[in-house]
Formats: structure tokens, C-alpha cells, sequence
């Protein structure tokens, strides 16, 4: 398969609620840290309960997410899964395993810092999602 153009990435990344209001040129800045993955099917992403460092954009093919050996959803093409692992240092709180051959853009913790420590405009941006996030979960404007 041949490589993803830039521009896919930036437009794969577009479809991720926390980066919704960054522009073209921040979303590139972000895209360029990336990684491209294939894996084949059966290959699990992410194991419950282990250390999480991986973001996941998946570009074709899907994924089950489960939790307890129970299926909680199905993903495929334009999902994402394993956001909080961008944010905190925590334990995946489920299991996701391809069940097709897999495409997928790969974002890791320290490279996402890294952009936004070089850009704070960015850093803001994210900053602003995730508190209206918390926001509308708690059910409140404050």
C-alpha cells in the first residue's frame, strides 16, 4: 500500500473531536508527528488494564473495543480510539483488536506534547475542547 499523503492525514486528524478547532496549518503541524500503521487482522492495538501511549486515526479497516471480554463497539474507517492516552499516563481501560487488515495513523503521547509545547496556540485550542467537554458532561456552562 502506498503511503498516506499528508494531506489525508491532516484531513483524518480533522475528524478527531479534541483537535475540532484547529486550522489546517496546526492539524499539518500534528500530522507531521504521526506515524502510519498496517497491521494484520486479529492484532490487538491496545490491552486492557496496560500502561496506554498511543492515539489511533483508523483509515481502513475496523476494530472491536472490548472490556471484560465483552464487545462494547465496533470502529472502522474515520474513528478513533485511544484518546485519553494523549492526555494522562494511565491504564487502558479496554481492549481493541482489529478485525480486518488495518491502515491506521498513530499518534503517540511524547509527540503530541512535544507539539504542543512548540505551540501554544495549539496547546489552547485542545485546552479549550477538552473544558467544554468537562463542561457538558458535569452539565454545567462554568
Amino acid at each position: 500500500m502506498r503511503p498516506l499523503k499528508q494531506n489525508a492525514k491532516v484531513e483524518a486528524l480533522g475528524h478527531v473531536p479534541l483537535f475540532e478547532d484547529l486550522s489546517k496549518k496546526e492539524l499539518a503541524e500534528l500530522a507531521r508527528v504521526t506515524d502510519e500503521l498496517e497491521v494484520e487482522a486479529g492484532t490487538v492495538l491496545c490491552r486492557e488494564g496496560r500502561i496506554g501511549n498511543e492515539f489511533f486515526v483508523l483509515v481502513d479497516g475496523t476494530v472491536e473495543v472490548t472490556r471484560d471480554g465483552q464487545l462494547l463497539s465496533t470502529r472502522s474507517a474515520g474513528e478513533f480510539v485511544g484518546e485519553i492516552a494523549l492526555l494522562v499516563t494511565s491504564h487502558r481501560t479496554a481492549t481493541v483488536r482489529t478485525v480486518t487488515p488495518l491502515r491506521c495513523i498513530v499518534l503517540t503521547r511524547g509527540n503530541f506534547r512535544r507539539v504542543l509545547d512548540e505551540n501554544r496556540a495549539i496547546e489552547q485550542k485542545v485546552m479549550k475542547v477538552l473544558a467544554e467537554r468537562l463542561a457538558a458532561d458535569a452539565g454545567t456552562d462554568a
